[in-house]
């Protein structure tokens, strides 16, 4: 796979990640389902699509896949064709080795009630990826979760949100 792809490809997998959580986090009240968690904690579910919206790749020395490559990335979440949410963050290539490429995702969300951190280590290729929602400020402080994502890269990637708050 040319590193171009291999690029664009990290990138949908994290805009991806961004767009669901800003979308659920941000009060998105479509696709949602809601339920209890233990001791009251709100549960949120949300399924989306997402689209890349801006994306740019930070190839440093030496040239081609190498430590310290940086993607950087926007997109939207859509629902029925309908835009509903959207954030942006980075991949950043920590190991190397071989055709094993691995990369910390970190994204930051700012909503109209807070904002939420999400993060992962992916290897590229794998597929489903689970990312994890780390916190929040605001309404979100006590965020926390799981967004898991299939089909990724591809016209059918989909995503699910569980936000615990």
């Amino acid at each position: 796979m040319s590193t171009n792809k291999t690029r664009t490809r990290t990138a949908s997998i994290a805009v991806a990640a961004v767009a669901i959580a800003t979308a659920t986090l941000g009060g998105c009240a479509a696709a949602r389902g809601e339920s209890r968690g233990t001791a009251g904690e709100r549960v949120e579910i949300l399924e989306l699509k997402v689209e890349n919206t801006h994306y740019q790749a930070v190839d440093l020395a030496p040239p081609g896949v190498s430590l310290g490559d940086l993607d950087v990335f926007a997109g939207t979440a859509r629902k029925d064709g309908r835009e509903v949410g959207r954030g942006g963050g980075s991949c950043q290539t920590i190991h190397v080795e071989g055709d094993d490429v691995s990369m910390q995702c970190v994204l930051t969300m700012e909503l109209e009630r807070g904002s939420v951190t999400m993060q992962s280590v992916w290897t590229r290729g794998e597929n489903p990826l689970d990312m994890a929602i780390t916190g929040g400020t605001g309404d979100y402080r006590t965020a926390r979760g799981i967004v898991r994502f299939w089909d990724i890269a591809t016209p059918n990637e989909r995503v699910r949100a569980e936000i615990i708050r």
